[in-house]
């Protein structure tokens, strides 16, 4: 039986298969998501029609197929009925719950990791995601108390339904394009190459597609942030004298864009860029951004009339205050861009959008655009392996006493002409440290003083 201290994580349920992640496990999970999600329904909510359905989709691992078959079987084992969209990007499930009116969903994927890992990823009424502290360890704790039982007793009813038109119209509904565009779209063999035929076909988006081929093997890591996984687009949109590329994680739900140059554009800075398209539509709304992210992107939300919220790292967290707080959109260094109009939730198809009909309405190219943003230094995220994590950043906040600390998501020191945050991992031994200083002498200064209290950077993360 699969150890579920192991595979429940933070935020979803992810494993290798079959040793950590198989059918029985599945089923299980299926049966004890779908309780959990009709217990959290107001009175009114169970009394609409389809409040008793989960929705239930599935990315492009060659053993999704199994798992979603298993998992469908333990949802409707319970009573609940299912609606099953098929391969799909990880937000269509959160735009079919909403549009469906389902009591939730669950895609089933392991994200960006390698292809023998795979998991499962929740969502409750109206896409809220469900994480450890929002359901997921009420679910394991089901889980746990559950054996594989016989198919008969109760059987809700399953329903295979095709969402793609009612999902392009609402994907669509944020291109606005004043003139053509080249794009390279690099879709890693995942859920993209699904995904973005059936969005964006037949637009003023001519599409130079990388990867799309979905069961063949992949071209390269699923994850967009890692400088190897963009090698091809970059080489692409040179060849191709594309306006700008993108890339997709395995499930779509992340991308990266690289600019007409070939240079990789920071996701933090691309949240300081669209949320000056949303502020225009939207003026003096809040915009929600990762505590990670330069000091660029709180300024140029004041400057275009907004309210900047910085918020802890983790997408629970950025729907959560962005919908608590109203806010219009929202960004993540991790590639994670969350709109008011898509239920709060994260969408790579809409930042595609969204980040088309920017470049189109400029009069000078991306890295133009790009280029104001740039007035920093930024580290990155470096990761550094660490035993006694809550040690290392309690001897930063001393070390840096002097400054303006806050403990919102790890620690961070705060200074007019630097800043850094130190904060742990959920799942692994690591410290994550993210520096920025006014120019990158005094980046490189400030990084070797932290670095000397953390020790040696952690290789290959």
């Amino acid at each position: 039986m699969a150890d579920l201290d192991k595979v429940f994580k933070a935020y979803d349920i992810r494993g290798q298969f079959p040793q950590d992640i198989d059918a029985d496990l599945a089923w299980r999970v299926g049966h004890a998501t779908a309780q959990f999600l009709r217990s959290m329904l107001s009175g009114y909510e169970r009394g609409m029609a389809s409040s008793n359905r989960v929705v239930v989709g599935q990315d492009m691992r060659p053993h999704s197929p199994e798992l979603a078959q298993a998992l469908v079987q333990g949802i409707t084992s319970t009573g609940s009925g299912c609606v099953i969209i098929g391969l799909c990007d990880t937000p269509m499930v959160y735009f079919a719950i909403n549009h469906l009116g389902s009591c939730g969903g669950v895609q089933v994927t392991a994200s960006h990791n390698p292809v023998e890992y795979n998991g499962f990823k929740v969502s409750g009424f109206k896409a809220k995601p469900v994480g450890q502290d929002s359901g997921l360890n009420e679910i394991k704790r089901m889980t746990a108390s559950l054996r594989r039982m016989p198919l008969g007793a109760s059987i809700g009813e399953v329903v295979h339904a095709d969402l793609w038109q009612a999902y392009r119209k609402h994907v669509l509904g944020f291109l606005k394009l004043s003139r053509p565009l080249k794009v390279v779209v690099d879709a890693s063999n995942g859920c993209a190459g699904k995904m973005v035929p059936e969005v964006f076909g037949d637009t003023q988006l001519q599409i130079v597609p990388l990867n799309f081929q979905i069961g063949q093997g992949f071209a390269h890591s699923l994850n967009p942030l890692e400088e190897a996984t963009l090698t091809q687009v970059k080489a692409a949109v040179r060849e191709n004298g594309a306006d700008f590329g993108v890339c997709f994680d395995g499930d779509a739900d992340r991308c990266v864009f690289v600019d007409e140059t070939g240079a990789a554009i920071r996701s933090d800075l691309m949240t300081a860029l669209l949320a000056k398209h949303f502020l225009k539509l939207s003026p003096g709304a809040m915009v929600v951004y990762d505590l990670r992210s330069s000091r660029a992107v709180s300024e140029e939300i004041r400057a275009a009339g907004g309210m900047p919220r910085r918020e802890r790292v983790g997408h629970a967290f950025m729907k959560k205050a962005l919908a608590e707080g109203h806010g219009v959109f929202g960004g993540e260094l991790s590639g994670h861009f969350y709109f008011r109009d898509n239920f709060n939730a994260d969408s790579g198809a809409i930042a595609l959008a969204t980040a088309a009909s920017v470049v189109a309405a400029a009069d000078k190219p991306f890295s133009q655009q790009i280029a104001p943003l740039l007035r920093y230094s930024h580290s990155g995220e470096i990761n550094f392996e660490v035993a006694d994590k809550k040690g290392k950043m309690d001897e930063i906040a001393r070390v840096f006493a002097d400054a303006k600390i806050d403990h919102l998501d790890g620690v961070t020191a705060e200074y007019e002409d630097w800043w850094c945050n130190v904060r742990p991992s959920n799942t692994e031994p690591l410290l994550r440290l993210n520096l920025e200083a006014k120019d990158a002498r005094l980046m490189d200064q400030k990084l070797k003083q932290v670095e000397g209290i953390l020790g040696k950077s952690a290789a290959g993360h």
